[in-house]
Parts: structure tokens; sequence; C-alpha cells
């Protein structure tokens, strides 16, 4: 619906629809979640993010009949499994759900003070609820005429920012009076964003009775063969290692870049973190600390695979004392580092 400030315009006929008072958009987007942990749900949402050729580009006449007859017969159950066991329960919801929820309420509260109502800001999902299609609708209806989108990848990759804001612009492809839009870039060297993930260092090595032998830096893989087409994830999560090791004031000794989640059978970036993760405790550095800043959430990645696989792979090798340090989520430093990359891009605009 129209927003209670919509009005005819004033030389407008009578018959002329009500518009509304126009506003600035702010669209935050994540990567999606199940509505549920049950097999329906999860073949649901893992059908449509399996489908994305962004994420699997696999010819659709071989890879569909093996997903659709195969893998979604089977997946369901495991993946569910691993979702009901971080769920918020209270919510009925998933983690990533909460906390995206959290930080849109905190970024719209900031927006607010500083911009009054020439700001709305709302948030969205690639895959699943609520989708990038409906919170467009709802804002453009709402006399948003021109929208900011935020896809919360702070390294760009084809598989997380790009397939987001290809579906970003299918949704402005509906639209009858399309509002101007722009496209906040990867912020994965923004200094507010490196102050935030090193002030969540320290606050988790304080926190622990022993200094980690070594920060095992986590980041979401890719089949290495994005890399040689040109996909620019590798080098910007080895930029943000490189940028958060000198704002510790660390020497090389005491970080290390890993990429997890593999699937699939080719090759993937490399040192695989579950692997990795085995042979520092194989070599003799039983304590050590996991950060995986791909991730502006805590999520299925973080939450499951992180604090549980690659968790047991580090034990089952000898390691000791294994402590992940969360996400940076609703964090006070992520929310005003968020909070500056939306004003810098909303230069002219408000």
């Amino acid at each position: 619906m129209l927003d209670d400030t919509a009005s005819r315009p004033v030389h407008a006929p009578a018959d002329h629809p009500k518009v509304s008072a126009p506003k600035v958009g702010i669209l935050l987007a994540n990567l999606g979640t199940p509505d549920h942990y049950s097999y329906w749900p999860m073949r649901r949402y893992l059908s449509e993010f399996l489908s994305d050729q962004r994420v699997i580009d696999y010819p659709k006449w071989k890879w569909q009949p093996l997903l659709q007859t195969i893998i979604l017969t089977k997946r369901p159950f495991s993946s569910g499994r691993n979702y009901k066991s971080i769920w918020n329960e209270e919510l009925n919801e998933s983690p990533l759900m909460t906390i995206t929820k959290q930080q849109s309420s905190a970024i719209a509260a900031r927006m607010q003070a500083q911009y009054g109502d020439q700001v709305m800001v709302d948030y969205c999902m690639r895959y699943g609820n609520p989708s990038t299609q409906s919170k467009v609708d709802a804002m453009v209806k709402a006399g948003c005429r021109k929208i900011l989108f935020f896809p919360l990848y702070p390294q760009y990759a084809g598989a997380t920012s790009a397939t987001a804001n290809d579906q970003f612009f299918r949704a402005l492809m509906d639209q009858t009076w399309q509002p101007t839009a722009r496209v906040v870039d990867p912020y994965f060297e923004h200094p507010r964003y490196i102050e935030a993930l090193a002030q969540s260092v320290e606050r988790g090595y304080a926190a622990l009775p022993d200094k980690p032998d070594m920060l095992v830096v986590s980041y979401h893989g890719m089949p290495k063969r994005y890399l040689m087409q040109g996909d620019p994830y590798h080098c910007q999560c080895q930029k943000t290692t490189r940028l958060l090791r000198e704002q510790l004031g660390w020497d090389e000794t005491q970080i290390t870049t890993t990429f997890q989640s593999v699937f699939g059978p080719e090759e993937w970036l490399k040192p695989y973190t579950v692997d990795h993760v085995a042979e520092l405790a194989k070599q003799g550095k039983k304590n050590i600390a996991v950060i995986a800043p791909a991730f502006s959430a805590d999520c299925i990645e973080t939450l499951e695979e992180i604090n549980e696989e690659i968790r047991e792979s580090f034990e089952h090798a000898g390691g000791q004392r294994f402590s992940y340090i969360p996400c940076l989520n609703d964090d006070g430093a992520h929310i005003d580092a968020l909070c500056t990359v939306i004003s810098e891009n909303l230069g002219g605009w408000v």
C-alpha cells in the first residue's frame, strides 16, 4: 500500500492516483535462509540456491536432473539436521534471519536519527524470504524514488555479491516507474570495517585464558576456476587478512588465511580450513582461534560448520583449545562501519 503521506499532486486532475512523498530506500541484502528445517522448506530453499548459475555454473541440462532427482532427495535431510542444531526455536527462524533483523533495526535507527523521514531502511534475502522482489515492490509503493542496494558481503564474489545484484535489477525490471538505483561497492578494505574486525579479535583474545598460537581467518570458498576466470574474491580476502594483521600490529606467523565450505569434485581455493586446522594441530599449534570475516552475520557456515565440523577436525588431530570469534553481527562498531559505508554512498541523494 501507499504510505500515509501519499496525496494527489497539486496540479493533477481529480482522477489522478495518489503519489507518495519521495524517499530514499536503503535495502540490505543477505544470502538467505529456509523458512524451517523440515524437509519441504529445506528442499525449496536448496532448489532455489543450487539452481542459481552464479553458484553452480554447470549446464542446466546436465545439472538440473542430478539436482532434482538425487541431491534434493537426500540433502534436505542432512542440511535440515544442521539447521535444527542452530535454529532459533524461540522465534522459529534461523540465526541469520534473527541477526539480519537486528542489523536492519539498528541501521534504521541510525539513519532515522541522521536523515529523518527522508530514508527508509529494510532488508531482503537472495534466496527464500523476504524476497528481493517483495522488498523492492514495497519500497517503490512507499515512495522510494531512489534505492541504495547494499549486499552485506565485505568481499565481492560472483556467487554472492553479483547474484544479489542480479536479483535486485530483475526486481527493478517489473517496476512501472523505476527508481534510480545505486549498488554499494564491496567494503573489504574499508578502515571502519577493519577496525571493527580488529576490535572483535582483541575482545575475543582478552576473554581467553591463554593467547592462541594462531588466528585462522576462514573465508567461504569457491572453485579455483572462478579465480582464474577473473573473480576478485580471493585477492580481496587476502587483503582483508593483511589489513586486519596490520591493524592488530601482528607479524605473519600469528595469522593465516583459509577457505571453507568445499562442494563438488573440482579444486577450490586453498588451503581448506577443515584440513589446515588439523595440520596446525599436528605441527604443535594446540590452541587456535577462528574468525570468519566474509560473513556479516553468523549463519550455518559459522555456527555449524566452523563450530562443529572444523572444530572436530582440529580436536581429532590433537588440538586442545579451539575458540570461535563470532561474526560482527549487530556489534556497535560493525553498525558504525555499515552506516559509514551507507552515508558515503548516499552522497547527493540526501
